[in-house]
């Protein structure tokens, strides 16, 4: 069968096998029914009407009370005019104005963490025509900066030792309010709830608590689950955050399908919501469909997705990317798996976005970089470049700690196969200065995986738009068969 893969802008065409298997999320297995348009008010309504686990925002809030929207940025959720954080933000304002909160007393943050603080566009696209006026022009929505000392408060440490900052801003607000998408991630398993407030608004020396090789190199980390010590340090770190605050987050989530629409709105305290959110959600995410283990993934990488243009040239970013897609496919892979994958690798970084990951891939070069996990004693080191800060703070960059969350996660792909074949680079000397093999077309790859890894008669997984649509979790469809449940639960056959 001819295929074709996502490359560059465009798509590089592939001969497969004709019992090649396909999976194309939302396609393939349907998602859950979306709630129509013309329902979604009455669906947030009762939502908040009917809060999980605390009292309505009717009964927190009154005149005086200040309110802080803490926001998702636009690596995720969707932005049509019905997304999820456009019309949550409308029908809580109109809670809270009738409850007697005045306009001045509102803020917005967008919890961008370490990613790129978001420029007046990104503001724009994120909160839509008419709530962007009505507040950006009197400073009313900001973007996350970390590392603002005045406006970052030191928390202490959770009872594990973790440390924990906090959003000065959402810590003094009398109701902060956590808007979220319950969409499947590869770290920890779902996006929204606690996962948002401990990556959105905290800083570097939190974060490096929890995205670090000793937690996601961990057993429990891949495939990905909700059960893993990451997900545990997630939800210890936020609750730290609301026992300091002497009160808890309000928040509203939406389970979210491939496109991004609504299946089903869930409100209230994290700790009881988000167990209720995942039951329908696993539904989406965790697809039980496989019949067999695949020896062979192929799919392609587009030069932007996720986390912006050149996320699928830069090497260490396509690392990211290929662990990802491990972290999501593990169960139904075969202990000696290859991947394939499609990528035009010409040697954009990227720099303005990464400026420090041009210096991070050649440090893994030298001085005895056997594996990516040995950069990570690095990771001080980069946090505290003062340039890769300023640049971070006032020109839209990743914080240069990201980086070392994306190797720690670019190190699961080789943990977890017997090779990886980067197809179509332009300049292979960076995919093989990452320890992939580098081949001219999906065939000659597939010839040479055969010969040295998987036989001449292997099962095949094609997945094409696999980083143009939202993500699921594969799975067997027998789940007594799959490695790990959902939640971090070995089978038996494990051992």
């Amino acid at each position: 069968m001819k295929l074709e893969f996502e490359y560059g802008q465009g798509t590089m065409a592939a001969e497969l096998p004709d019992n090649t298997d396909i999976f194309i999320p939302g396609e393939t297995v349907k998602d859950p029914d979306y709630i129509p348009e013309d329902k979604l008010r009455d669906a947030y309504l009762t939502s908040l009407a009917h809060p999980i686990g605390m009292p309505t925002l009717t009964e927190l809030a009154h005149k005086g009370s200040t309110v802080t929207f803490v926001v998702p940025d636009r690596v995720k959720g969707g932005e049509q005019a019905t997304s999820h954080r456009k019309l949550s933000i409308k029908y809580i304002l109109e809670e809270l104005y009738a409850a007697g909160v005045e306009k001045k007393d509102i803020l917005f943050i967008i919890s961008n963490g370490l990613h790129p603080r978001s420029k007046e566009s990104d503001a724009k696209a994120i909160f839509g025509e008419e709530l962007f006026h009505e507040f950006w022009h009197t400073g009313q929505i900001i973007s996350h900066d970390s590392e603002d000392q005045e406006h970052m408060v030191n928390l202490g440490t959770t009872r594990r030792g973790d440390p924990v900052y906090m959003n000065k801003y959402v810590y003094e607000c009398d109701i902060p309010i956590l808007i979220g998408h319950v969409q499947g991630n590869p770290y920890g398993g779902y996006s929204g709830g606690y996962k948002h407030s401990a990556t959105g608004i905290t800083n570097w020396k939190s974060i490096a608590s929890h995205h670090v090789p000793s937690v996601m190199h961990r057993k429990d980390f891949t495939p990905v689950n909700g059960g893993s010590l990451m997900r545990t340090k997630f939800d210890e770190i936020s609750m730290h955050m609301e026992e300091k605050m002497g009160h808890p987050f309000f928040c509203c989530d939406a389970v979210l399908d491939t496109n991004s629409r609504q299946i089903a709105i869930y409100s209230g305290y994290a700790k009881e919501m988000m167990p209720e959110s995942w039951k329908l959600a696993d539904k989406r995410t965790y697809v039980h469909w496989a019949e067999k283990k695949y020896d062979v993934l192929v799919f392609g990488m587009p030069q932007k997705f996720h986390y912006g243009d050149g996320m699928g040239t830069n090497p260490i970013m396509m690392m990211q990317a290929l662990s990802a897609q491990v972290l999501r496919y593990k169960r139904v892979m075969s202990d000696n798996c290859v991947i394939i994958c499609s990528s035009l690798c010409n040697g954009f970084f990227h720099d303005e976005l990464w400026p420090y990951l041009r210096e991070m891939y050649d440090v893994f070069q030298h001085d005895y970089m056997n594996t990516l996990p040995d950069v990570n004693r690095y990771g001080e080191y980069f946090a505290t470049n003062e340039e890769y800060i300023r640049k971070y703070r006032f020109t839209n960059a990743f914080h240069p700690f990201h980086g070392f969350s994306m190797i720690s996660c670019g190190h699961i792909a080789e943990m977890n196969t017997s090779a990886i074949y980067i197809v179509g680079a332009q300049e292979p000397g960076y995919a093989r200065g990452m320890g992939l093999k580098t081949r001219a077309t999906f065939e000659e790859a597939l010839e040479d995986a055969k010969k040295k890894f998987v036989g001449e008669t292997p099962n095949i997984l094609a997945l094409p738009l696999t980083f143009k649509k939202s993500a699921v979790h594969l799975c067997m469809k027998n789940p007594e068969e799959d490695c790990m449940d959902a939640y971090g639960h070995c089978h038996p056959c494990m051992g």
